[in-house]
């Protein structure tokens, strides 16, 4: 079924299916400066669900973001994204989730927002202020491409523009990677040019830059692995991109994986923020060097080289080789102007995404409960200022702001 396709393409189901909830039914947190919005339950429950939707109904929702009772939804549903989406992949979607999702009979829960933006003429005065819808187009990504002559009309001019139609549409990647104003508006100027994500803690680095996340300079097939398999030579996916690689992205077909990579090569390069690096004392890095020694060259190298092996994927032409364990030498997530990445990892730890390309990906453990604040301080200066990286001081304050959400 091409909606269920869909479905997986957008990541429905990371919003509206609560851990240990059934599929679709909703329940789900998401937290926003403005308090907790609830993803709705979307099964085709007649009553709690949208079983009694209709496919206008369906479409008006992803275009205009108004619901079926005529009610405008929050933009943590992001139809500021799916606007761009075409009626024929609407119609997929609804398809899918009318007669391939089993209905749960699981009443939405009422957001958590404060007063005034738990009104209705709040959100009338958003969209006014941040919010046009995009004109109807026929292109769709439900038909495969491999499928279709390439002078059908309901295909697109080329890959560049199949992929801007993924990633600035049912892909919603400015969701996480464009900055965003007081009102939680994407910025004009700021579409996937890298942000803090709200409430997460979490930097989702710039897509133009090339010191941060911009692919403007790979191999095509990196990028496509990347998104396939969560790792690579150049990266690994970490925190929210771990899971959108775990959930979306390694079940997308060629043919997308293709396109995306086109469009995201295609996008114009700006320079990173510029960053002075703070002056470090000599005993801060003494600190951090000795910590280092102790608690991360065994993994990372005593020169944070890392550690390369090579299995089964590069004897396949799959992969040149698989990250067994990243270099931190000359790696821009560990230079990124944000520590918030990196503050993250040590104190939570993390694992790349499991995926078919990488099955058993190798994990970083926790030190939340082993390292002060003052050591992880130390330890992530010396790692963004060793080696040839270039990075700004961490501060021990920024060290608690982090532990504070890894703990909740």
């Amino acid at each position: 079924m091409q909606g269920e396709y869909l479905a997986q393409l957008g990541n429905c189901a990371a919003c509206h299916t609560a851990r240990g909830g059934e599929p679709f039914a909703g329940g789900k947190a998401i937290h926003t400066p403005f308090g907790a919005v609830y993803a709705s339950n979307i099964t085709p429950d007649p009553v709690h669900g949208i079983g009694s939707w209709s496919a206008e109904a369906f479409y008006r929702a992803m275009k205009h973001g108004v619901n079926a009772q005529g009610r405008l939804l929050t933009p943590a549903f992001p139809y500021t994204n799916y606007t761009s989406i075409s009626r024929a992949d609407s119609d997929a979607l609804y398809a899918y989730f009318q007669q391939g999702v089993k209905p749960v009979a699981q009443a939405s829960r009422e957001h958590e927002l404060g007063f005034p933006f738990n009104t209705q003429l709040a959100l009338a005065v958003w969209r006014v202020l941040f919010f046009s819808p995009e004109p109807d187009t026929i292109n769709s990504i439900a038909l495969r491409a491999d499928s279709m002559p390439a002078n059908d009309p309901k295909g697109f001019k080329n890959e560049v523009e199949r992929g801007r139609y993924i990633v600035n549409g049912l892909g919603h990647c400015s969701a996480c990677h464009a900055q965003r104003n007081a009102l939680g508006a994407v910025s004009s100027d700021g579409l996937l040019s890298g942000a803090l994500m709200p409430m997460q803690d979490w930097y989702a680095p710039s897509l133009h830059a090339r010191e941060e996340a911009g692919v403007q300079h790979w191999p095509r097939e990196q990028i496509v692995a990347f998104l396939k398999n969560g790792v690579t030579q150049n990266a690994s996916a970490l925190g929210p991109m771990a899971e959108v690689v775990a959930k979306s992205t390694q079940y997308w077909r060629d043919e997308d994986l293709q396109a995306t990579a086109a469009y995201l090569q295609s996008l114009p390069v700006y320079p990173a923020p510029s960053k002075k690096a703070a002056k470090v004392s000599p005993q801060t890095l003494s600190q951090g060097a000795a910590l280092y020694a102790q608690h991360c060259a065994t993994c990372h190298g005593e020169n944070g080289q890392g550690i390369q092996e090579t299995d089964g994927l590069a004897q396949q032409g799959i992969l040149p080789s698989v990250t067994k364990i990243p270099a931190l030498a000359g790696n821009r997530a560990v230079s990124l102007s944000s520590s918030a990445n990196l503050v993250r990892i040590i104190l939570a730890g993390g694992y790349a995404p499991s995926t078919a390309g990488n099955p058993r990906p190798y994990g970083m453990p926790p030190f939340v409960h082993v390292l002060t604040d003052d050591d992880i301080a130390a330890v992530t200066t010396y790692i963004r200022a060793s080696w040839g990286n270039q990075a700004n001081a961490v501060s021990a304050s920024e060290v608690v702001a982090q532990r504070r959400g890894v703990l909740q």
